[in-house]
């Protein structure tokens, strides 16, 4: 290697490093076919005789709160996430059985090439959430929606419907609403977890809010699967003789 292949390379090695590499980026979309499905993209708002309904959309946007406020170790914050994250889980796993059930009557009627129904216009909604239970709650819908498709092709095929999965599914759409509301009931005090293990007054706020904080929690012995930030245990100098409190 000569003088100048070597200057070359030297150089080169100088300029990748330093390269930064950007932050990733990528696009996720969700495509919605029924009515129903649609109409729990973005909710309903209040209106005479009607109360507001929570939606896809306004679930997300309520969960930033409940993930900034578990950057900031707020124990209620934990405590609505592992609410969040069960409810999401039991929805699911009741539409899944209904899911089955619903292609099992399908594939009972083999006589027919059967092609589940879709809409002509689709709903195309692009998602950009900031945490992962809304992409978690985005399948959730996209399995009720699906669960529609599969229910109005049996209707339209004339097929008989036994009673018990009739009425689950038309209770189907109240399991997704149940779990859209769930933030609601979340509210920001500004507490961390050694506030509450003080008794702040704002901690004693919250807990007049909220209810108590489980122990399980409070410690974090329990915490939701996903979390923003690495749980760090209180430290007894940090709240003094208060940990005693904890039975």
């Amino acid at each position: 290697m000569n003088e100048n292949t070597a200057a070359s390379s030297i150089e080169k090695e100088k300029d990748n490093s330093d390269f930064a590499v950007g932050a990733l980026h990528g696009e996720v979309w969700l495509t919605v076919q029924s009515y129903q499905a649609q109409s729990l993209l973005r909710g309903r708002r209040s209106s005479e005789g009607k109360p507001a309904i929570i939606g896809l959309v306004g679930f997300a946007d309520r969960l930033k709160n409940l993930w900034q406020a578990v950057r900031q170790d707020d124990p209620y914050a934990d405590w609505w996430l592992i609410k969040v994250e069960e409810g999401i889980g039991a929805c699911r796993a009741q539409l899944r059985l209904l899911c089955e059930q619903a292609d099992n009557l399908l594939a009972s009627h083999d006589c027919f090439d059967i092609s589940v129904a879709q809409s002509r216009q689709p709903q195309r909604i692009s998602l950009q959430f900031a945490n992962p239970y809304a992409f978690r709650a985005a399948q959730m819908l996209a399995e009720y929606d699906r669960l529609i498709c599969v229910f109005m092709t049996l209707r339209h095929l004339g097929v008989e419907i036994p009673q018990a999965f009739d009425e689950q599914f038309k209770g189907s759409g109240r399991w997704l609403r149940r779990v859209f509301a769930l933030p609601q009931d979340y509210h920001f005090f500004d507490v961390d977890r050694c506030a509450i293990l003080q008794g702040t007054q704002r901690a004693q706020k919250a807990r007049e809010r909220m209810g108590d904080v489980p122990d399980d929690i409070l410690l974090g012995d329990r915490l939701p699967s996903l979390r923003p930030a690495a749980f760090r245990k209180p430290e007894i100098s940090d709240v003094g003789h208060s940990v005693n409190t904890i039975s």
